[in-house]
């Protein structure tokens, strides 16, 4: 089969790889029919990148078709449409039954005292064959897999993999009160869709930052007040002028290590390419390697006991938060991998039904597969209008 392939740092290929087999009884094989590119993905092939080996298939957003199943499996037969979520969780563990299915017992990386394993992410999350793919083998298919019906297009449910429950828990987490002011920093496809969902579930003033002019017209486009600089000072500014100088009573933050900052971090960075993987692996599990500017202006910009949402990944192990600060502010903070099947009872109906959160028009780009590292390279530069690509096999 083909599938896209890291072969280094910003080197994305598609190379001709072995089919996926069943393994397991409850496995099953699915033919992926649309695949999404995640601003998660790009970490892969910058800061992540001494947790890569070269040939390992990447994605972790897909959708598709139920082809082959083990034989202990029931809950979908060969036919079936499915979309796969980027977590790799049993659905039975106690930590499932919490709704922390990104903790689940069973796929817990221990060795490397991470969390579920993760489709196509990395050896800390397992080093599992991604969905970027024209197949793809998913364990669990009795309880993983999320049956979905025919009819409407991929767009409307390949989001549930990954960009939907991530940016529905980044909400829920922020918690903003009635009546409140929610701020979300950073316009990429989880931050835009959170936005989307604060204003389903009734948030009215919600304001969000960022400099991309294609970002900020879709954002502004559907109600949300845009503040078209990522400048700390100027967006605090912006805020407690729009709420009587307190802050607003939530921040999402879904820029995460992307953030220009620190000098001392964008240098660690760009170490990764340079310094022999093996030391980087040691240095990024106990050293501070990430640009802290989008996380230090939430915690200005939120009002005193109010919550910072932190859905942007972050990477490093000691990176300094002001922790007096925060202490003296009251700051909630509230973070993690989105639990994907914790949310899809809320989502599902919503797609279901109709499109009130603009998912069958979301994506900026969808192209071949055999494109991918055009694709990538575009989403890395944000060149072209790209906000959200999907991949066609």
């Amino acid at each position: 089969m083909r599938a896209v392939t890291w072969h280094g740092r910003a080197d994305v290929q598609v190379d001709t790889v072995p089919d996926p087999t069943l393994q397991e009884d409850t496995d099953v094989i699915v033919e992926v029919t649309s695949s999404g590119i995640c601003g998660s993905d790009l970490h892969l092939i910058e800061v992540m990148a001494p947790f890569m080996t070269k040939g390992d298939v990447m994605g972790h957003e897909p959708m598709g078709v139920v082809r082959e199943v083990g034989s202990a499996v029931t809950a979908v037969k060969p036919g079936d449409r499915v979309v796969v979520p980027f977590n790799i969780s049993c659905g039975s563990c106690w930590m499932c039954s919490q709704g922390l299915q990104s903790q689940c017992e069973t796929t817990q990386n221990r060795e490397k005292g991470f969390g579920a394993s993760l489709f196509g992410y990395t050896k800390l999350y397992g080093q599992v064959p991604g969905g970027q793919a024209e197949y793809l083998r998913v364990p669990f298919g009795n309880t993983l897999p999320i049956k979905v019906p025919e009819g409407a297009p991929d767009d409307r449910f390949v989001y549930l993999s990954d960009v939907l429950p991530t940016a529905w828990q980044a909400v829920q987490y922020a918690a903003t009160p009635p009546g409140g002011t929610l701020l979300v920093l950073g316009l990429g496809p989880i931050g835009d869709m959170c936005t989307r969902i604060a204003h389903h579930l009734g948030i009215d003033d919600v304001y969000a930052s960022d400099v991309v002019p294609e970002r900020l017209a879709r954002a502004a486009a559907r109600g949300t007040h845009v503040i078209r600089t990522t400048k700390k000072d100027d967006v605090v500014r912006a805020i407690q002028e729009a709420t009587a100088g307190r802050g607003a009573d939530a921040v999402i933050d879904a820029v995460g290590m992307e953030a220009h900052g620190s000098p001392l971090a964008s240098m660690a960075q760009k170490a990764t390419a340079v310094v022999p993987d093996a030391i980087m692996e040691r240095v990024m599990q106990v050293a501070g390697v990430d640009r802290l500017a989008a996380l230090n202006t939430a915690i200005d910009a939120v009002r005193r006991g109010g919550t910072i949402s932190l859905s942007g990944v972050y990477g490093g192990a000691t990176d300094p938060l002001p922790l007096m600060r925060m202490f003296d502010k009251q700051i909630q903070l509230r973070m993690g991998q989105a639990n994907v099947w914790r949310w899809v009872p809320d989502i599902l109906p919503l797609l279901v039904d109709g499109d009130p959160l603009g998912v069958d028009d979301f994506a900026t780009h969808r192209v071949p597969l055999e494109q991918a590292p055009q694709a990538y390279a575009d989403f890395r530069e944000k060149k072209d209008g790209s906000v959200k690509v999907l991949l066609r096999p």
